[in-house]
């Protein structure tokens, strides 16, 4: 009874008010209470649910029978209910010692349909829909469909296109519901403006924006398609390419877009302020931790008194530094940059200060946006994980690893308070873009056999979202096929080695008196040294199948250079490479070196060591006009042992030696002109490269003008007695050309015309060529 007594006294207590709840659409009465003093029930009884049972809807209270309650356990079970998305309406009220709760149920949806949708396939727009098959209806989750379909079209560039309902009653409470879809016309951009820019014109400007005006390729590229995203990371581009020219002060006063609903074009316009351009002033490097001197870590700097002001070497220093004082047992250390100007005379002095940082560790990693490439693809590019110590260094070195993968088309990592003042939430936000692209490559080959040849392929750089490589490729003439397949998982056994696998086979039948198929393949992993540095180690197996045919033909005493195969070449090999190129597509700063050394004799019929090495420097002549200078180099020699091979030596490719044949020049048997290959090779290349006059830089074309020069001479390759070898010497040739480069959708194309001016009479031409664009 006395029990009984508290319970009653408890509940008489409590003064019951309605008030009206809007939640998920539906109007739903919730009785809350005030209380006076905590109450308690005994009993949960639920009313209205037929589909749903009642065990579930006890399920998602917050109220246990025997334990007290208040109002705002009852706020929290009503809320809890909503969200279910089974229910229009809840209302929770105390009768006695019993708690009910009614409810009224979604209809359920039986089926879901996208109808109109000829642009975006079902399968892309059913994952983003929350009105799923044999799940509730409600009108928030079919708003919020709607609205998600709108953004997938706007995504191509469809900012105009309508999205309806129509529901269809099925009876016993289920409906079918289709979305109806009015694609519209797509948007264009027709105009791209810069207001305030002095020191760069507007063509300049436009390509370093990823925001492109519409041309007439824009349907294969989209870059015409206008988002507010885009214009987020087109107004960091524009930052970050004046921050890294010496502008510090400069910032985007304002972007806009303004759409004409009559032509559903839009205008975009950036307004900027440059300010004054900077050199580097005095550097210092301070420290306030113990056993860390700043005078040590001065080696460590990138930036120079006297170059012009860039971000990206404070950027770069910062990070140098940061690792070595990890590095030492400080992995809380902070790099902290001090800028102080100098109007006058227009410098920037920066000390870096490094300081004990806060502790603070990493709670977890959150990635956000990805709708194609995999969270674990993402996360191992950062250098910590959950429970690390937080390092802003190794954020920002993690989000440059992400932009250059080319996944994605935004990447944006910020933090949040994790659980405790002590504890961080790292929050990744990338967009993922297309990475496969389709390319085409044409030639002519001369002689009595020459022809064009063509060459197509298929390249993806994120194989099922898994960051994995692969390009396949097929290409011939009227009398060569060549087959390739290449395949790199850039995370081989979850560790930072690129390990992968190249195949092919050729077939060439192009030559007077022999014939070559080539079929082989190539195990391959490269592991990073240091952020610019890596180490590369190849198995190669070819196996080549030589024919010289019937050489009645040839006239006595001439007999044919080379034994007929087939021979086998087993080697491995293992290169170095440097590389701080700043962009893959179109290079404007940077050095790519690569040295590699070759041995063979596993096996096999070939026994030689090979060394040589090629090197390429890129610099912007001149900004504004945006041209671009590049000087190459390389070089080579080989030691053989025992009977050489043809095929062993050194041959000199079209694209080394512009204006020649692939094999053209070099030590050539004189009875077949057959070319030997040679044992030492020199070229020398310098190119300017430029936008093409009066044609807009958006559309991708580039001019240049290039000198080449190299040698290959020297000869292992045993002939017969009767047979003589000419140009074996060091004789240099050379030629001069012109270009167009064109980033064309299906990938980087070009075409050179050479004209050599300096040559043998026995070297094999060839002025024209078209392809691949190749840079290193």
């Amino acid at each position: 009874m006395k029990a009984g007594s508290n319970f009653l006294n408890a509940v008489s207590a409590v003064a019951l008010s309605a008030s009206m709840v809007v939640t998920g659409g539906s109007f739903a009465t919730l009785v809350s209470a005030t209380v006076a003093e905590a109450a308690v029930i005994r009993s949960i009884q639920v009313r209205g649910a037929s589909r749903v049972s009642a065990d579930t809807v006890k399920a998602n209270i917050t109220i246990t029978p025997g334990k007290n309650f208040s109002n705002t356990d009852i706020d929290a079970s009503v809320r809890r209910l909503f969200a279910t998305g089974y229910f229009s309406d809840v209302k929770i009220s105390v009768s006695g010692s019993t708690l009910v709760v009614t409810v009224d149920e979604n209809q359920l949806i039986n089926q879901v349909v996208i109808n109109g949708n000829r642009k975006i396939k079902d399968e892309k727009l059913t994952p983003v829909l929350r009105s799923q098959s044999l799940g509730p209806y409600s009108e928030t989750a079919i708003e919020a469909d709607k609205q998600a379909i709108r953004d997938a079209y706007a995504s191509i560039g469809r900012s105009d296109a309508t999205v309806t309902t129509q529901v269809y009653p099925l009876g016993n409470g289920r409906v079918n519901v289709a979305f109806v879809v009015d694609e519209g016309d797509r948007t264009k951009i027709s105009q791209i403006n810069f207001v305030g820019n002095q020191a760069y014109s507007n063509s300049r400007l436009q390509a370093v924006i990823v925001t492109k005006k519409s041309n007439f390729l824009s349907f294969l590229t989209r870059k015409d398609v206008y988002s507010e995203d885009k214009l987020r990371a087109d107004e960091e581009a524009l930052r970050q390419f004046y921050f890294n020219n010496g502008y510090a002060d400069f910032r985007v006063v304002s972007s806009e877009a303004v759409l004409n609903e009559a032509s559903n074009e839009y205008v975009v316009t950036f307004t900027v302020e440059e300010g004054q351009r900077y050199d580097f002033g005095e550097i210092n490097v301070e420290s306030t931790v113990e056993g860390i001197d700043g005078d040590e870590l001065k080696g460590l700097v990138e930036s120079r008194p006297g170059k012009i002001y860039r971000a990206r070497d404070v950027q770069d220093t910062m990070s140098e530094i940061s690792r070595r004082v990890a590095a030492n047992g400080y992995p809380f250390a902070r790099v902290t940059p001090r800028g102080n100007r100098d109007l006058g005379n227009g410098t920037i002095a920066v000390d870096y200060l490094v300081d004990q940082g806060e502790r603070a560790y990493v709670e977890r990693i959150e990635i956000r946006g990805n709708t194609r490439t995999r969270d674990y693809v993402i996360r191992r590019e950062f250098d910590i994980g959950e429970g690390d110590a937080f390092n802003q260094e190794v954020i920002t070195r993690a989000k440059r690893r992400l932009e250059a993968l080319g996944y994605f088309s935004t990447v944006n990592i910020s933090t949040a308070p994790g659980s405790s003042p002590d504890r961080v939430v790292l929050v990744v936000d990338v967009q993922d873009q297309s990475t496969g692209s389709f390319g085409i490559g044409a030639g002519y080959e001369t002689g009595n056999k020459g022809g064009f040849k063509l060459e197509a392929s298929i390249e993806e750089k994120n194989f099922l979202g898994r960051g994995q490589y692969i390009r396949v490729a097929a290409g011939g003439g009227e009398n060569s096929r060549d087959y390739n397949l290449s395949f790199t998982e850039p995370y081989f056994l979850g560790y930072r080695l690129a390990a992968g696998f190249d195949v092919f086979k050729n077939e060439d039948d192009s030559e007077d008196y022999y014939s070559v198929d080539t079929q082989g393949f190539t195990l391959r992993v490269t592991a990073p040294i240091t952020e610019d540095l890596s180490t590369s180690l190849r198995y190669n197996y070819t196996k080549l199948d030589y024919n010289s045919g019937d050489l009645d033909e040839l006239s006595s005493p001439y007999q044919h250079a080379v034994v007929n195969g087939p021979w086998v070449r087993s080697s491995i090999s293992h290169s170095l490479t440097y590389d701080t190129i700043d962009d893959r597509t179109l290079p404007r700063e940077g050095i790519f070196a690569q040295i590699t050394q070759e041995f063979a004799g596993l096996g096999g019929d070939s026994d030689f060591y090979k060394i040589s090495g090629k090197a390429r420097y890129f610099h912007t002549l001149l900004e504004d006009a945006d041209v671009i200078g590049s000087i190459a180099v390389s070089g080579g020699h080989m030691w053989g042992r025992n009977d050489v091979k043809v095929f062993d030596q050194f041959t000199l490719s079209a694209n080394d030696l512009r204006g020649f044949e692939s094999a053209g020049i070099g030590p050539r048997a004189t009875s077949t002109r057959d070319s030997l290959g040679g044992t030492t090779y020199f070229t020398a290349s310098a190119e300017a490269s430029f936008p093409l006059p009066f044609i807009a830089r958006d559309s991708g074309f580039r001019g240049a003008v290039f000198v080449d020069a190299g040698t290959l001479y020297g000869n292992d390759v045993k002939t017969v007695a009767a047979d003589r070898v000419r140009g074996d010497d060091m004789s240099l040739r050379a030629s001069v050309g012109a270009s167009i480069i064109w980033a064309s959708p299906f990938g980087p194309l070009r075409v050179d015309y050479a004209v050599p001016i300096k040559k043998e009479s026995f070297d094999e031409v060839q002025r024209f060529k078209f392809g691949i664009a190749t840079q290193f």
